[in-house]
């Protein structure tokens, strides 16, 4: 690679291998900084860091707290009005942007390499592999059809398909990502929040 130089001293010359060393080794260190960081837990143990998101999780779903080892107690089980109400009175209280997640973020919970399917629980101890709210809304899908059965059973033959909007939402189901986007706001479900980092 070099020709050796008997006229440079052995000090210049080992500077020069690991300055031209470390120039190859460069791109190693840049393909290993786009590596994605893995969420941690943050340092209070009460929430979880996903910095490639820029996302902060509640380690615990909602009615559950952390007690240093374990999240304990048991989960709400919430309607949709409900969870959105708590996080906006959990924002208010601690100052912090709270809020529902939405469906695509609540997915990247799921990690496939646990077994079984789910969160992974060092970071979400006791969590729930069931369905949980998601904020994401749901999107008007065009005028009802008034000749669809469906439709005629439900009473809706009249309106466009933007109401149902009001009276369905999007849940995740943390046990294997799937997603729905016509779940009853009524329905009772679990809640984890997030906030932005």
């Amino acid at each position: 690679m070099f020709r050796r130089n008997r006229s440079m001293p052995a000090a210049l010359r080992s500077a020069v291998l690991l300055l031209a060393l470390g120039a190859l080794m460069s791109p190693v260190r840049a393909a290993e900084a786009d590596v994605p960081a893995r969420p941690q837990v943050a340092a209070d143990g009460l929430s979880v860091i996903d910095s490639a998101a820029r996302l902060v999780w509640a380690r615990c779903v909602e009615g559950m707290q952390w007690d240093g080892k374990a999240c304990v107690g048991e989960a709400q089980l919430l309607s949709h009005a409900q969870a959105v109400a708590l996080a906006a009175q959990r924002a208010k209280a601690e100052g912090q942007a709270w809020r529902l997640p939405r469906a695509n973020e609540l997915r990247r919970l799921v990690d496939r390499r646990t077994r079984p399917v789910g969160p992974n629980p060092q970071l979400y101890p006791g969590a729930l592999r069931d369905w949980h709210w998601s904020g994401t809304v749901s999107v008007p899908s065009g005028t009802v059809n008034p000749y669809a059965y469906g439709n005629v059973m439900q009473g809706r033959t009249q309106e466009s398909g933007s109401s149902e909007a009001f009276v369905t939402g999007w849940a995740v189901h943390l046990g294997n990502g799937e997603s729905r986007s016509d779940v009853a706001k009524g329905t009772r479900l679990a809640v984890r929040l997030v906030r932005g980092l």
